[in-house]
């Protein structure tokens, strides 16, 4: 029978050898693995609303209850005035509540006291939350109470709708106005704290140029945001923003047909000769085969008209003056 080999004495000391132990417990050891271990902080404009929500991410569901919170009547809440949101979507909502009724609400939402009513509320920061649970049916919901100017309220009203992915690009671009118009932030600031390019900042506000009527149309998602860029320069942006829903046309489609007609616009003999009847350019061509020159007919009705004769040379100027003096 083979003999067990005994432990290798080495292999003993190795395990328990002081210098391991001194390595384990030195400073720079224990540094570097709280470095490893320390997780990684939010940056962005949105570290102001996470300073006032104790430091956490913005989520509708979290997993622990913050300190600091406390359940008031849902009707005791009322929305921000400085909601720059004005499209709430059916069927997110719709979900968020299903979940909310499953879950219950576990993100607090950010409110400030009503002056002159202490029982009121106005929501600073999750008004999607407060709309779903009344959808919900919830009698409480849990909130942080602080207490913010007016500029304050409205700046972090702003800043929460901005920084969410499914902010319709007319909302976000009138959120970046008033932060310009309200707070005198430039672009170059703007792009900055949301961690956008300016020239994405700049491309939604010149949105706002557009009619009532387009802005409304990128609202509703039946036109994106380039689609709407390639109607700015053009004369009739509402007409051309129904022809591009009715033909389901891609965004490079639609910047075409914005040159087409921005080039129809700058040549209006061109328009002229395609309003012409039909008997007036057969008129056209009758002459002009006759007198071997183009020619064009400009008729306007009981007010007479013009006829206009092209010629290249002086050559084909004596051959007219000669046909018609025949």
């Amino acid at each position: 029978m083979a003999k067990k080999s005994p432990s290798h004495p080495v292999a003993k000391k190795t395990q328990s050898h002081p210098m391991a132990k001194k390595v384990q417990s030195h400073p720079m050891a224990r540094k570097a693995q709280s470095k490893r271990k320390k997780p990684s902080r939010p940056s962005g404009l949105g570290r102001g609303l996470s300073a006032l929500l104790q430091d956490e991410a913005a989520a509708d569901i979290a997993p622990t209850r913050r300190q600091g919170t406390r359940e008031v009547p849902i009707e005791a809440l009322r929305p921000n005035a400085f909601q720059p949101r004005t499209v709430f979507d059916d069927q997110p909502m719709q979900e968020l509540a299903d979940s909310i009724r499953e879950h219950g609400i576990m993100q607090p939402i950010l409110v400030r006291p009503v002056a002159g009513d202490p029982n009121s509320f106005e929501i600073i920061a999750g008004e999607r939350r407060w709309r779903a649970a009344q959808k919900a049916q919830l009698h409480q919901v849990p909130i942080v109470s602080r207490s913010l100017s007016n500029i304050e309220a409205l700046e972090l009203a702003l800043i929460e709708n901005i920084q969410r992915e499914d902010l319709s690009p007319i909302d976000e671009a009138s959120g970046f106005q008033r932060l310009i118009d309200e707070f005198g932030h430039r672009q170059e600031g703007i792009a900055k704290t949301i961690g956008k390019s300016r020239s994405h900042v700049a491309n939604l506000l010149r949105l706002l140029s557009l009619p009532d009527a387009v802005q409304e149309m990128v609202k509703q998602g039946k036109l994106s945001a380039g689609h709407a860029r390639a109607l700015i320069t053009t004369d009739d942006p509402v007409a051309l923003a129904k022809i591009i829903i009715s033909q389901g046309l891609s965004v490079r489609a639609a910047e075409t047909l914005a040159q087409q007609h921005s080039a129809a616009r700058k040549s209006p003999s061109l328009s002229a000769r395609t309003k012409k009847d039909a008997d007036t350019r057969a008129l056209e061509e009758r002459v002009s085969h006759l007198l071997g020159l183009s020619l064009s007919i400009d008729h306007k009705g009981s007010r007479g008209g013009k006829v206009v004769i092209k010629y290249k040379s002086l050559e084909q100027l004596d051959g007219l003056i000669e046909k018609l003096s025949s």
